[in-house]
Order: structure tokens, then C-alpha cells, then sequence
């Protein structure tokens, strides 16, 4: 199948799981009656954006990865829609904890986990207090519907990220994502430099990209949504504002952007031998 139809999910979330897996089971529901084959929540949709502050209740939110509520709720709705879902989940596993991600295929199947690989540390988001780095090394997985590789939040300010989930075959990037105003900083808005950022790996990847992020007011963060869709030229092609809930969906050719990133020669012209320094400390 050449063509697909994407789709990224924006909501609020209220502090019960529950709650929240049934709103974002009826947006996946609504996003598959709109065609969208490949459906994308926001990161950490099982509650409140907890990291904003370190207390060790929040603990108790971690779950194995494929015994977690939010994969044993949207697995058996993934396979009655025919979609595939990216999870995003708060893991526990033995005495580790990590912010992961587990892809579930549209036949329901559990393809795998992946743990987000950049840990941000600073106001308000004080994820290393909760979060190891990932340790599965970036994934990329040929769903029903394409070969898609998806970087978590933090993941997607960083270009090597992006490029290495091309270079093992990815065919569309997908961010899930949790991101809103800076406690310590009221002046620092960075929905614009948020978007750039990936429209960036839109155009020097030649890959569409899909971005998620929640909205609402949580203890005085505010969330500001703004998901949206980029072609592979980094047009966007579907956004939201900063307060709308929603299915956000958008059409591409696969094998169309593939003849466009042949041509732009990005790969190509690579120089691997010039790049040792991108992997020293």
C-alpha cells in the first residue's frame, strides 16, 4: 500500500486514567471514521504531566509494558479499527522506570517497546527524577501501514534522532509529546521554536511528521497543543490551535515522498567519514 492516512489526537487530561483512556478511545474512534490508518495520542495520556514536580507517589502510575492499562485498553481497539496506535506509557520494569513507548499493530499485536532516549531535567519538567534513558537504542517498525519511526517529546529536539530513525527505513515521524509554558520563565513561549524544530526534520529528512501534544490548564502549567502535520517539504499541512480537542488528519503518498527524497539527494551526499565527532562526548 502506497498511500496512508495519519492522524495526531489533542486533549486535556484530568488525573484519572480511566477517564482519560475513554476520551482518547473515542478520539481514535473518531480519527478512524475519518480514515486514518496510523493513530497518534500524546505522550504520557494516562494522567497528569506528573514530572512537574518530584514526589514518589507518582511511582505508583508505572506498569510493565505490555500488562499497562492504556496498551490493555487501546491493543484490543487498535485490532477491532484495523489502526495502529503508538503508545505512549509511564514503564516500570523490575526496579526501572522509563518514559516508553509501546507500538501496537493494527491486527492488535504488540510490535515492541521503545524508551525515550533524551531525559530533559529543568523546571517543570523534571523528568530524571521519574525516567532512565532508554536503553533499546531508537526503533523504527513496519506497521500494516508503513515503516514508521517515532521519537518521544524531548527526542524531537534533537536531529540525530530523526536522522537515524531514517536511516533504518522510516518512512513517516511521529512525536508524541507533552510541552507548555516554562514554571520559571512566564515570558518563554516555545510553541514556534517547538514546531521549527521538527518541520526542520521534515525538510532535511524529506519525511512527513506528525506531532501530538496535549492542552489545558495542570496545577498552573498550561499546555499549549498546537499539534500539527508537516508534508515531507515541511509545509503543514493540519495544525490546531492552542485549546481545541480534536482529530487532526492528513493523506500522503509513500511512495511519492520516496521518489522526492531520492531526488533531493540529502542521502545521497552524506559524508559519514566527516561525522565521528557527532559521536564523541
Amino acid at each position: 500500500m502506497s498511500t496512508v492516512t495519519v492522524a495526531a489526537l489533542q486533549c486535556a487530561y484530568s488525573d484519572n486514567m480511566a477517564e482519560n483512556l475513554d476520551r482518547v478511545e473515542g478520539l481514535v474512534k473518531d480519527a478512524a471514521k475519518k480514515g486514518a490508518q496510523i493513530i497518534l495520542p500524546s505522550e504520557l495520556m494516562q494522567g497528569l504531566y506528573f514530572c512537574r514536580e518530584e514526589k514518589d507517589h507518582h511511582f505508583d502510575s508505572a506498569y510493565p509494558a505490555n500488562d499497562h492499562p492504556v496498551v490493555k485498553r487501546l491493543a484490543p481497539l487498535a485490532k477491532q479499527l484495523g489502526v495502529v496506535i503508538p503508545a505512549s506509557i509511564f514503564e516500570r520494569d523490575g526496579q526501572h522506570f522509563f518514559n516508553s513507548l509501546v507500538m501496537i499493530d493494527a491486527d492488535g499485536s504488540i510490535m515492541g517497546t521503545y524508551r525515550k532516549s533524551h531525559i530533559p531535567d529543568g523546571p517543570g519538567y523534571e523528568e530524571k527524577f521519574y525516567f532512565k534513558p532508554g536503553n533499546t537504542g531508537f526503533k523504527v517498525w513496519p506497521t500494516r501501514f508503513g515503516k514508521i519511526g517515532v521519537g518521544i517529546c524531548w527526542d524531537q529536539w534533537f536531529p540525530e534522532c530523526a536522522r537515524a530513525m531514517m536511516l533504518m527505513g522510516a518512512d513517516l515521524l511521529f512525536y508524541p509529546t507533552a510541552i507548555g509554558s516554562e514554571p520559571e520563565n512566564p515570558g518563554l513561549d516555545t510553541k514556534d521554536l517547538w514546531q521549527r524544530a521538527m518541520i526542520g526534520h521534515a525538510v532535511s529528512n524529506v519525511v512527513p511528521v506528525i506531532a501530538a501534544n496535549r492542552i489545558g490548564n495542570e496545577h498552573g502549567q498550561i499546555f499549549y497543543g498546537s499539534s500539527f502535520i508537516a508534508d515531507q517539504r515541511g509545509e503543514k499541512v493540519a495544525e490546531f490551535g492552542r485549546t481545541e480537542t480534536g482529530v487532526l488528519t492528513a493523506g500522503f503518498d509513500l511512495e511519492e515522498v520516496r521518489r522526492n527524497r531520492a531526488s533531493f539527494g540529502f542521502f545521497r551526499d552524506r559524508r559519514p567519514d566527516l561525522y565521528g565527532i557527532l559521536a564523541e562526548r
